[in-house]
């Protein structure tokens, strides 16, 4: 039991913090499966070297540790109790990166069969290293199976479905952050909604291909504007692709930074939450902290048309 003990420690060391991947060869059976216990996803051992692979390209600086490994006296099954902490250097799986330092700890239990392991249940997977981070997931990549591809198109057709979202009047709103250069980032949205008013929350869904997404999801804050009617081209320059989308613009800094542009309807400030990923976008939960209000009328959102706000007719 001793050397099983220490063939198994030294793959898992070589294999995570060495990334000599190949080490986990002598040790995992030919017919080896790994099951996640918070997902129930069941991988083989080249999904487990492809997840590893992952993991130390986003943690360059990954630091693992066997803190405990227990045989049972048959040397049938083991408990692999572990630690590890690293710094999200590098994006994984289209979630930006951070910086952030994680600490985390977890266990597996393991199945041995001629000596080597046959089977594994493990407490924590990519979906938990998302959680780590704060990232929570709608439905993660990493719980999908592998060899299911999602149908994404859509029934009925997309041009029934731009019918059906025509009809849906909106506001519009430019979502503004500041990246990591403190210089002034946003975009135009009209996918904001309010959650709750106690506690204050607010939701806003942004898509992972705009350039202002990364410098929002590395942000602990945001700010949202609702463009007044008299807006209509800084409407036009935020949903444009210009370099410096503030280059002619006045507005001034939220108490925690975000940038809030003068002549609004309205503003606020919004410490963010959580982010869950849905497919081709984010939707970032936060809680506002900071509002501001103006005597103008809003901009109003229709089959691709602005309107202002002040011309409505009630019913």
């Amino acid at each position: 039991m001793h050397q099983i003990k220490e063939a198994v420690i030294g793959a898992w060391e070589a294999a995570w913090d060495r990334g000599e991947l190949d080490a986990f060869d002598a040790i995992l059976h030919e017919n080896y499966e790994r099951v996640s216990t918070s997902s129930k996803r069941v991988t083989d051992a080249e999904a487990l070297k492809r997840e590893i692979s992952e993991v130390r390209a986003a943690f360059p600086d990954l630091v693992t540790t066997v803190d405990n490994l227990v045989i049972d006296e048959t040397g049938q099954s083991a408990a692999i109790f572990w630690s590890t902490t690293g710094t999200f250097t590098n994006d994984l799986q289209g979630v930006p990166a951070s910086g952030t330092r994680v600490e985390t700890r977890g266990s597996n239990l393991v199945e041995f069969r001629d000596g080597k392991i046959a089977r594994e249940e493990v407490t924590w997977d990519q979906s938990e290293l998302l959680r780590d981070l704060g990232v929570p997931s709608l439905r993660s990549a990493f719980e999908a199976d592998d060899s299911v591809v999602d149908d994404l198109s859509g029934i009925p057709s997309l041009d029934a479905l731009k019918g059906f979202n025509r009809q849906f009047i909106t506001g519009v709103t430019v979502v503004t952050t500041i990246d990591a250069e403190g210089k002034p980032r946003g975009l135009a949205a009209n996918s904001y909604a309010s959650v709750s008013l106690d506690p204050p929350l607010v939701l806003v869904c942004v898509q992972k291909t705009t350039s202002t997404y990364a410098s929002l999801f590395k942000s602990t804050h945001l700010g949202i504007n609702i463009m007044s009617h008299a807006q209509r081209d800084t409407v036009g320059v935020f949903a444009s692709k210009g370099a410096d989308k503030f280059a002619d613009l006045d507005w001034h800094a939220g108490p925690s930074g975000s940038p809030l542009i003068d002549g609004s309807a309205a503003s606020i400030e919004a410490e963010i939450k959580e982010r869950f990923q849905a497919k081709t976008h984010t939707v970032f939960i936060a809680k506002v902290t900071h509002a501001e209000l103006a005597d103008v009328e809003p901009m109003v959102y229709k089959a691709g048309r602005f309107f202002d706000g002040a011309e409505l007719t009630e019913l």
